[in-house]
């Protein structure tokens, strides 16, 4: 069976926003959106606090974003909802009011399109929430709703707030406040069905997908997928499944998946033995890697997926479910830097968290979700450092579509090279305390060539016959790096 993916997403830089704390901006005639009790913005986050971030505040910032070289965005959760985070859905088919709702939505979608900047929605369609219609309609009525079996109602009565007696429904990781949906209905899977469908057709270039492995009934992501690409054979579909997703490759259900397994692998190389916590609360650091490893882990990575899936991948280096990377290294810049750059020059859609490309620091939810900082708290180098790489990998389409060849591996010292047609990127990282000379003869051979990118102190001399190959290096050393 041939596998078709989306083209643009090949050539995508994403930026995620979580709403509700990336920007606020409110019109006059909305005015009564920020008379309302609302965190102060710079306080640290709570889980049940709203700071008041909008999709007015997310227009106003486009600008920033066309200039840093996002081209795409992923947007957390935007309809109704009684959660900061509103993945506990009241409403698929309402923009929640305190982001701006269906007017501010709408001129959203047009600023975005107009600057040719693509936008994924994220979409919670295995658990809605205890106030969701269906599900109220059951704690009004009882056994007597016509919508009792839209849930996963395992005895009566049901307590979805009374901790002390059980819950006799199913929910999310037991979360009382995220009764899940019962797919296996044929009428909860039209009503998903057609959600996804509208907002498709209202301009939404995709959908990402929350906890996509929990759903179970069969057929139902196939199906999914073929009516979103009936409206727009181009939407990005992309599910949450933290590991191996293989079952969901086929090429009949997701386009790619956003998973922890480059995280995990690039933290272990890169962070090694400086992590002072893991990524999330309840798990322990990876242990530290040698490049040997790390190139193990990110070949088996790469060969487990077609190709063409494997360049429509979600990568990141965190989230807003994980500890920023900056702050699992304990404050390590350094850190943070060759671990962008191994995400900026790796197969898939790269995804810059918000605020990661500032110097925003954060630790376990919801900590990781701090309101994005004023331009004076700004980090300039991680920001030019940012934009330089971005603007290389859009620069150069071997860094986004081009074959995946590791060189070296051996010690703290990796590297890999891009190679599209006759253009040849070598990428060469050391994460290591100490300088670290490398020859290595690679059957690349070319001259002259040129160092287009180095962080650190690296150079390269490289020796060979001329060829038509376009050959070029990007350094990454923490300390010292040499190419001989």
């Amino acid at each position: 069976m041939q596998i078709n993916t989306p083209d643009w997403v090949k050539h995508a830089v994403f930026y995620q926003i979580f709403p509700d704390r990336f920007a606020r901006s409110v019109p006059a005639h909305q005015s009564w959106l920020l008379n309302v009790p609302l965190e102060d913005w710079n306080a640290p986050p709570t889980f049940n606090g709203y700071k008041g971030g909008n999709l007015w505040g997310i227009i106003e910032k486009l600008d920033y974003l066309q200039d840093l070289g996002i081209n795409a965005i992923y947007l957390n959760p935007i309809f109704t909802s009684a959660s900061n985070h509103r993945y506990h859905t009241l409403d698929y088919y309402q923009v929640d009011p305190l982001l701006g709702g269906e007017e501010a939505f709408t001129n959203l979608l047009k600023e975005v399109h107009r600057r040719n900047i693509k936008l994924v929605l994220d979409g919670t369609f295995n658990h809605a929430s205890r106030g969701f219609y269906f599900f109220n309609d059951i704690l009004e009525n009882g056994q007597n709703s016509p919508w009792f079996d839209w849930f996963k109602i395992e005895g009566w009565p049901i307590s979805p707030y009374d901790e002390s007696l059980p819950a006799n429904y199913a929910s999310w990781c037991g979360f009382r406040a995220l009764p899940e949906l019962n797919t296996n209905n044929p009428g909860v899977r039209e009503y998903i069905m057609r959600v996804g469908e509208h907002w498709i057709k209202l301009g939404a270039d995709g959908w990402r997908l929350d906890s996509a492995d929990y759903i179970k009934t069969p057929g139902f992501w196939q199906e999914f997928r073929d009516r979103v690409k009936a409206i727009n054979p181009e939407a990005y579909i992309v599910g949450e499944i933290p590991m191996e997703a293989t079952e969901w490759l086929d090429g009949t259900q997701f386009d790619g998946v956003s998973s922890l397994p480059f995280l995990n692998a690039t933290t272990a190389f890169i962070v090694g033995d400086r992590q002072v916590k893991g990524h999330l609360e309840f798990y322990a650091p990876p242990p530290p890697s040698d490049a040997a490893e790390y190139g193990e882990k990110i070949n088996e990575l790469i060969q487990l997926y077609p190709w063409e899936i494997q360049l429509t991948q979600l990568n990141g280096i965190n989230n807003h479910d994980t500890a920023r990377l900056i702050d699992v290294a304990g404050g390590d810049r350094p850190s943070l830097y060759l671990s962008t750059l191994l995400l900026l020059t790796f197969p898939g859609a790269p995804y810059i968290y918000y605020g990661d490309e500032v110097g925003l620091t954060g630790g376990y939810d919801p900590d990781c979700r701090k309101g994005f900082p004023d331009e004076q708290e700004w980090d300039r180098d991680i920001l030019e450092f940012h934009r330089q790489l971005i603007k290389l990998r859009l620069s150069h389409p071997a860094l986004r579509i081009g074959e995946y060849q590791t060189l070296y591996a051996q010690g703290q010292v990796y590297i890999f090279a891009r190679i599209l047609e006759t253009e040849v990127l070598v990428i060469a990282v050391n994460a290591g305390n100490e300088t670290a000379k490398v020859s290595i003869q690679p059957s690349l051979s070319s001259q002259p060539h040129q160092v287009l990118f180095t962080y650190g102190s690296g150079e390269a001399n490289w020796s060979g016959e001329t060829t038509q190959t376009s050959l070029n290096f990007i350094l990454a050393p923490r300390s010292g790096l040499i190419l001989g």
